[in-house]
């Protein structure tokens, strides 16, 4: 318990991204057509439409990765007090979300990379707290 409450904010952050990426790559997966199909059109003037699926099965490799590593960091902490996973996961959910960025910016979807900006505000501060 004593775990626990040392690493209780970097837990929570790490719940939090669990959530966004366990359930992005999961609809990813059921809906893979309906993703893919939106994605071809929000592309469709850019030069990244030829990869579309390419660049989907990539985030949906690297989302479960993330999930997994949130997963792996939350236990260790617990378990452990040990903080590598969960810098893992803190890490690999600002590459995942810098990439996310950089699609949305590519399609001038400035909205959708100011969405993205909140959720990589959260993840860098994780990043911060898992390391003071």
């Amino acid at each position: 318990m004593d775990n626990f409450m040392t690493h209780i904010v970097s837990i929570t952050i790490l719940l939090f991204l669990l959530i966004t990426f366990l359930q992005s790559g999961i609809d990813k997966m059921i809906d893979w057509k309906g993703n893919l199909g939106w994605l071809k059109g929000h592309f469709s003037a850019t030069f990244l439409a030829n990869i579309v699926p390419l660049l989907l099965g990539t985030v949906l490799f690297i989302e479960i990765i993330t999930a997994v590593l949130c997963l792996m960091g939350i236990y260790h902490l617990i378990a452990y007090n040990h903080t590598a996973f969960a810098t893992g996961a803190m890490f690999s959910a600002c590459i995942t979300l810098l990439m996310l960025l950089f699609g949305q910016r590519v399609a001038k979807d400035y909205q959708g990379a100011l969405t993205i900006t909140c959720y990589f505000i959260v993840a860098v501060f994780g990043l911060y707290v898992v390391h003071s």
